[in-house]
Protein backbone atom coordinates (compact mmCIF):
# COMPACT_ATOMS: atom_id res chain seq x y z
CA UNK A 1 0.00 0.00 0.00
CA UNK A 2 2.41 2.80 1.29
CA UNK A 3 5.61 3.50 0.39
CA UNK A 4 9.12 3.75 1.38
CA UNK A 5 7.53 4.62 5.46
CA UNK A 6 4.47 3.19 7.50
CA UNK A 7 2.58 6.20 7.99
CA UNK A 8 0.14 5.75 10.44
CA UNK A 9 -2.90 8.36 11.73
CA UNK A 10 -6.05 9.81 11.22
CA UNK A 11 -5.01 11.35 7.80
CA UNK A 12 -4.23 8.23 6.22
CA UNK A 13 -6.99 5.79 8.20
CA UNK A 14 -8.77 5.52 5.14
CA UNK A 15 -6.39 3.56 3.05
CA UNK A 16 -3.86 3.13 5.44
CA UNK A 17 -0.71 3.66 6.25
CA UNK A 18 1.38 0.15 6.46
CA UNK A 19 3.70 -0.51 4.00
CA UNK A 20 3.57 -3.71 1.43
CA UNK A 21 2.15 -7.07 1.54
CA UNK A 22 -0.71 -8.55 -0.87
CA UNK A 23 -2.34 -11.68 -0.30
CA UNK A 24 -3.31 -13.89 -3.29
CA UNK A 25 -5.76 -17.10 -2.48
CA UNK A 26 -5.20 -19.62 -5.43
CA UNK A 27 -7.22 -22.50 -4.18
CA UNK A 28 -5.84 -24.14 -1.14
CA UNK A 29 -2.49 -21.90 -2.13
CA UNK A 30 -1.49 -18.79 0.01
CA UNK A 31 0.90 -16.57 -1.80
CA UNK A 32 1.75 -13.24 -0.10
CA UNK A 33 4.05 -10.50 -1.78
CA UNK A 34 6.47 -8.67 0.06
CA UNK A 35 6.64 -8.38 3.89
CA UNK A 36 6.52 -4.58 5.03
CA UNK A 37 4.63 -3.68 8.18
CA UNK A 38 1.85 -4.85 6.62
CA UNK A 39 2.36 -8.68 7.19
CA UNK A 40 2.23 -7.87 11.10
CA UNK A 41 -2.17 -7.35 10.56
CA UNK A 42 -2.21 -10.30 8.23
CA UNK A 43 -0.59 -12.53 10.74
CA UNK A 44 -3.46 -11.83 13.11
CA UNK A 45 -5.80 -13.46 10.31
CA UNK A 46 -4.12 -15.86 10.12
CA UNK A 47 -5.01 -19.35 12.69
CA UNK A 48 -2.25 -22.28 13.09
CA UNK A 49 -1.23 -24.70 11.41
CA UNK A 50 -0.95 -22.57 8.29
CA UNK A 51 1.23 -22.82 5.37
CA UNK A 52 2.22 -19.31 3.16
CA UNK A 53 4.26 -18.52 0.21
CA UNK A 54 6.12 -15.59 0.45
CA UNK A 55 7.72 -13.83 -3.16
CA UNK A 56 9.58 -11.19 -1.82
CA UNK A 57 10.11 -8.37 -5.05
CA UNK A 58 13.31 -6.79 -3.33
CA UNK A 59 15.32 -6.02 0.02
CA UNK A 60 14.67 -2.56 1.19
CA UNK A 61 13.25 -2.25 4.36
CA UNK A 62 9.70 -0.99 3.58
CA UNK A 63 9.37 -4.58 2.11
CA UNK A 64 10.93 -6.37 4.95
CA UNK A 65 10.16 -4.62 7.62
CA UNK A 66 7.48 -6.67 9.07
CA UNK A 67 8.78 -9.74 9.04
CA UNK A 68 10.56 -9.46 13.12
CA UNK A 69 6.62 -8.76 14.43
CA UNK A 70 4.70 -11.05 12.59
CA UNK A 71 3.16 -13.52 15.32
CA UNK A 72 3.00 -16.74 13.45
CA UNK A 73 6.01 -17.20 12.47
CA UNK A 74 7.01 -18.16 15.88
CA UNK A 75 5.06 -20.91 16.50
CA UNK A 76 6.08 -24.58 15.12
CA UNK A 77 2.87 -25.92 13.54
CA UNK A 78 3.60 -23.25 10.84
CA UNK A 79 5.31 -23.13 7.56
CA UNK A 80 6.56 -20.27 5.31
CA UNK A 81 8.42 -20.53 2.38
CA UNK A 82 10.79 -17.46 1.52
CA UNK A 83 11.31 -16.65 -2.60
CA UNK A 84 13.03 -14.04 -3.43
CA UNK A 85 16.32 -13.15 -5.92
CA UNK A 86 20.10 -13.16 -5.16
CA UNK A 87 21.26 -9.42 -5.14
CA UNK A 88 25.12 -8.95 -4.29
CA UNK A 89 25.62 -12.23 -3.24
CA UNK A 90 22.96 -12.09 -0.71
CA UNK A 91 20.28 -14.75 -0.82
CA UNK A 92 16.49 -14.24 0.06
CA UNK A 93 17.73 -16.13 3.89
CA UNK A 94 20.56 -13.72 4.22
CA UNK A 95 18.67 -10.40 3.64
CA UNK A 96 15.73 -11.73 5.96
CA UNK A 97 18.22 -12.74 8.73
CA UNK A 98 20.46 -9.65 8.59
CA UNK A 99 17.46 -7.15 9.39
CA UNK A 100 17.49 -8.63 12.41
CA UNK A 101 20.96 -8.41 13.61
CA UNK A 102 22.63 -6.09 16.33
CA UNK A 103 22.90 -3.07 16.64
CA UNK A 104 20.07 -2.71 14.80
CA UNK A 105 17.90 -5.40 16.94
CA UNK A 106 17.45 -7.26 19.82
CA UNK A 107 17.50 -10.98 18.78
CA UNK A 108 18.12 -12.76 15.57
CA UNK A 109 15.89 -15.16 13.22
CA UNK A 110 17.86 -18.19 14.40
CA UNK A 111 16.99 -17.62 18.34
CA UNK A 112 13.24 -16.86 18.24
CA UNK A 113 11.28 -17.99 14.63
CA UNK A 114 10.18 -21.05 15.30
CA UNK A 115 8.52 -22.10 12.36
CA UNK A 116 8.93 -24.60 9.70
CA UNK A 117 10.65 -21.61 7.20
CA UNK A 118 12.00 -22.54 3.87
CA UNK A 119 14.70 -20.50 1.65
CA UNK A 120 14.03 -20.92 -2.19
CA UNK A 121 15.81 -18.88 -4.88
CA UNK A 122 13.81 -16.89 -7.55
CA UNK A 123 15.02 -14.72 -10.37
CA UNK A 124 13.43 -13.85 -13.80
CA UNK A 125 12.26 -16.03 -15.55
CA UNK A 126 11.29 -18.96 -13.00
CA UNK A 127 7.98 -20.59 -13.26
CA UNK A 128 6.67 -21.89 -10.48
CA UNK A 129 3.58 -24.52 -10.57
CA UNK A 130 1.93 -24.16 -6.89
CA UNK A 131 -0.87 -26.79 -7.50
CA UNK A 132 -3.48 -25.21 -9.93
CA UNK A 133 -1.45 -22.00 -10.17
CA UNK A 134 1.92 -20.75 -11.91
CA UNK A 135 4.02 -17.99 -10.71
CA UNK A 136 6.36 -16.02 -12.78
CA UNK A 137 8.95 -12.82 -12.65
CA UNK A 138 10.31 -10.08 -14.06
CA UNK A 139 13.21 -7.78 -13.43
CA UNK A 140 11.72 -4.02 -13.13
CA UNK A 141 13.80 -0.91 -13.42
CA UNK A 142 14.95 0.24 -9.78
CA UNK A 143 18.00 0.73 -7.82
CA UNK A 144 19.20 -2.35 -6.83
CA UNK A 145 16.77 -4.38 -8.62
CA UNK A 146 13.69 -5.46 -7.88
CA UNK A 147 11.18 -8.47 -9.25
CA UNK A 148 8.04 -8.32 -10.57
CA UNK A 149 5.42 -11.20 -10.06
CA UNK A 150 2.68 -12.20 -12.38
CA UNK A 151 0.44 -15.73 -10.56
CA UNK A 152 -2.16 -17.08 -13.41
CA UNK A 153 -4.57 -19.97 -11.97
CA UNK A 154 -7.93 -20.70 -13.25
CA UNK A 155 -8.12 -18.68 -16.35
CA UNK A 156 -7.32 -15.47 -14.32
CA UNK A 157 -4.04 -13.54 -13.52
CA UNK A 158 -2.78 -10.90 -11.45
CA UNK A 159 0.65 -9.05 -11.97
CA UNK A 160 2.32 -7.58 -8.90
CA UNK A 161 4.60 -4.62 -10.34
CA UNK A 162 5.53 -1.81 -7.56
CA UNK A 163 8.97 -0.73 -7.33
CA UNK A 164 9.48 0.01 -10.97
CA UNK A 165 10.02 3.76 -12.77
CA UNK A 166 9.20 4.58 -16.06
CA UNK A 167 10.83 5.52 -19.28
CA UNK A 168 13.32 2.19 -19.88
CA UNK A 169 13.12 -0.67 -22.23
CA UNK A 170 11.27 -2.43 -19.04
CA UNK A 171 8.01 -0.36 -20.23
CA UNK A 172 7.59 -2.88 -23.34
CA UNK A 173 8.67 -5.67 -21.25
CA UNK A 174 6.39 -5.27 -18.54
CA UNK A 175 3.30 -4.92 -21.15
CA UNK A 176 4.46 -8.26 -22.54
CA UNK A 177 4.90 -9.61 -19.34
CA UNK A 178 1.44 -8.53 -17.94
CA UNK A 179 -0.17 -8.80 -21.51
CA UNK A 180 -4.14 -9.22 -20.64
CA UNK A 181 -3.82 -9.49 -16.33
CA UNK A 182 -7.26 -9.43 -15.08
CA UNK A 183 -5.76 -7.11 -12.66
CA UNK A 184 -2.46 -5.37 -12.92
CA UNK A 185 -0.95 -3.20 -9.63
CA UNK A 186 1.41 -0.91 -10.02
CA UNK A 187 3.63 1.46 -8.30
CA UNK A 188 1.71 5.39 -8.54
CA UNK A 189 3.55 6.82 -6.04
CA UNK A 190 4.08 10.25 -7.67
CA UNK A 191 2.14 12.82 -10.06
CA UNK A 192 4.11 13.60 -13.21
CA UNK A 193 4.69 17.23 -11.27
CA UNK A 194 6.26 16.07 -8.37
CA UNK A 195 8.29 13.45 -10.32
CA UNK A 196 9.57 16.76 -12.83
CA UNK A 197 10.47 18.53 -10.20
CA UNK A 198 7.96 21.63 -10.79
CA UNK A 199 6.05 20.06 -7.00
CA UNK A 200 9.04 19.57 -4.90
CA UNK A 201 12.56 17.98 -5.78
CA UNK A 202 12.68 15.88 -8.78
CA UNK A 203 12.33 12.24 -8.27
CA UNK A 204 13.87 10.70 -11.74
CA UNK A 205 15.81 8.14 -10.63
CA UNK A 206 14.63 7.25 -7.21
CA UNK A 207 13.19 3.54 -8.60
CA UNK A 208 9.49 5.10 -8.60
CA UNK A 209 6.16 5.96 -11.36
CA UNK A 210 3.68 8.18 -11.73
CA UNK A 211 0.09 7.63 -11.83
CA UNK A 212 0.14 9.05 -15.21
CA UNK A 213 2.97 5.90 -16.08
CA UNK A 214 0.32 3.84 -14.45
CA UNK A 215 -2.27 4.27 -16.34
CA UNK A 216 0.11 3.58 -19.69
CA UNK A 217 0.88 0.61 -18.45
CA UNK A 218 -2.47 -0.51 -18.19
CA UNK A 219 -3.40 0.83 -21.52
CA UNK A 220 0.12 -1.41 -22.65
CA UNK A 221 -0.64 -4.29 -21.49
CA UNK A 222 -4.46 -4.37 -21.84
CA UNK A 223 -4.91 -5.03 -18.74
CA UNK A 224 -8.72 -4.75 -17.36
CA UNK A 225 -8.70 -3.58 -13.68
CA UNK A 226 -5.38 -1.17 -12.40
CA UNK A 227 -4.95 -0.92 -9.17
CA UNK A 228 -2.69 2.44 -7.88
CA UNK A 229 -0.03 1.05 -5.24
CA UNK A 230 3.05 2.37 -3.52
CA UNK A 231 0.89 5.18 -2.10
CA UNK A 232 3.33 8.40 -1.50
CA UNK A 233 3.69 8.29 2.44
CA UNK A 234 2.46 11.98 2.94
CA UNK A 235 0.12 12.04 0.57
CA UNK A 236 -2.92 12.04 2.78
CA UNK A 237 -6.72 10.10 2.03
CA UNK A 238 -7.66 13.03 0.14
CA UNK A 239 -5.15 13.38 -2.03
CA UNK A 240 -5.83 9.57 -3.18
CA UNK A 241 -8.50 10.09 -3.32
CA UNK A 242 -8.46 13.43 -5.64
CA UNK A 243 -5.31 11.60 -7.66
CA UNK A 244 -7.84 8.69 -8.24
CA UNK A 245 -10.61 10.54 -9.72
CA UNK A 246 -8.40 11.86 -12.15
CA UNK A 247 -6.76 8.12 -12.79
CA UNK A 248 -10.48 7.50 -13.88
CA UNK A 249 -11.02 9.92 -16.10
CA UNK A 250 -9.11 7.73 -18.06
CA UNK A 251 -9.19 4.10 -16.25
CA UNK A 252 -12.78 4.15 -14.90
CA UNK A 253 -12.34 0.65 -13.02
CA UNK A 254 -9.23 1.62 -11.24
CA UNK A 255 -8.83 1.41 -7.68
CA UNK A 256 -6.39 2.99 -5.06
CA UNK A 257 -5.12 -0.02 -2.51
CA UNK A 258 -5.66 0.26 0.56
CA UNK A 259 -5.70 -1.74 3.95
CA UNK A 260 -7.77 -4.89 3.96
CA UNK A 261 -9.20 -4.89 0.61
CA UNK A 262 -10.64 -7.52 -1.31
CA UNK A 263 -10.67 -8.15 -5.16
CA UNK A 264 -12.70 -10.69 -5.78
CA UNK A 265 -11.90 -12.71 -9.41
Amino acid sequence: MRGSIPSPGPATSRFGGNTACVEIHCGDERIVFDAGSGVRPFGDSLTAPVTVRFFISHYHYDHLQGLPFFGPIFDPRNTFLFYGPTRNGLTVRDAISRQMQQPYFPVTADMVFRARLEYRAFREGDALRLGGATVTALELNHPGGSLGYRVDFGGRSIVYATDIEHGSDHDLRLADFARGTDVLIYDAMYTEDEYRGRQGPPKAGWGHSTWQASVEAANRAGAKQLVLFHHEPTRDDAGIEKLLRAVRKLRPEAVAARESQVIAP
